[in-house]
């Protein structure tokens, strides 16, 4: 459990910025997952319109929300 939630960003900010940037390995991550999503049959959808009827309604109650001041 997270006490000091400022300490940990600050932790994961000096974290991140040490980090090196890796395309390669970043791009091996992705195909990877890729791969798995297509051997578990998630990938390629059968109908990729499928939902976008409920994602449209969902958008569109998103952005009609104002915005905090």
């Amino acid at each position: 459990m997270v006490i000091n939630c400022r300490k940990m960003r600050d932790f994961e900010k000096k974290l991140l910025k040490k980090e090196k940037i890796n395309i390669k390995r970043n791009f091996l991550i992705v195909d990877a997952l890729y791969k798995e999503a297509v051997t578990l049959g998630a990938l390629p959808l059968k109908d990729p319109l499928e939902g976008i009827d409920i994602a449209i309604k969902i958008a569109r109650v998103v952005n009609s929300v104002s915005k905090p001041a």
